[in-house]
């Protein structure tokens, strides 16, 4: 494992939210909003009225130059987000989770604590040089991040969708030659 379990998902997380800002957005309804709340659940208070969906759209651009910056401008970004919140850290556990780091009250918007898991998680990033596990689909026509949590860093594309479809591409590029 690379990093831990915590980060991992925080990363997860993070990158489906700036990822659903591709087309079709996919965080537009309150059905969407359900959708992410199930595949990446968040402990605490969620409101999950039309105010909390906007404010974690709003958040997407933010997350997303956090997460392709440069390392010491992440380190900036990073210290920025830790600096707009009061952080009451603490360990905690729950569901299938051993102890693991809270940064943010529980009580707290949703959105500032996606906010913050974010920047904890590239903390760890960050101190392991790890910032190239994180960039930009290498389909052409694709601008989602892909996320390479592998062994042996081979992770291109954010989906199979765009796996496949370079996949094909280049087998018909071959087929033609």
């Amino acid at each position: 494992m690379m990093f831990t379990s915590d980060t991992e998902e925080a990363l997860r997380a993070a990158v489906a939210l700036v990822n659903s800002a591709e087309r079709p957005d996919t965080l537009s309804t309150p059905e969407d909003f359900s959708s992410f709340l199930s595949e990446y659940p968040y402990t605490g208070r969620i409101d999950r009225d039309d105010a909390e969906l906007q404010t974690l759209r709003e958040l997407r651009p933010r997350l997303r130059d956090m997460l392709l910056a440069p390392r010491d401008e992440m380190v900036e970004q990073v210290n920025a987000a830790l600096a707009d919140v009061t952080l009451t850290p603490r360990l905690t556990r729950h569901d299938a989770a051993d102890w693991h780091l809270h940064a943010v009250a529980d009580d707290h918007p949703l959105a500032e604590r996606i906010l913050v898991e974010t920047a904890m998680a590239l903390i760890d990033v960050i101190r392991a040089e790890e910032g190239s596990r994180l960039a930009v689909c290498a389909d052409a026509d694709c601008q989602a991040i892909a996320l390479d949590l592998s062994r042996n860093r081979s992770k291109r594309y954010c989906s199979t969708t765009c796996a496949n479809r370079n996949a094909v591409a280049a087998y018909r590029a071959r087929q033609a030659r």
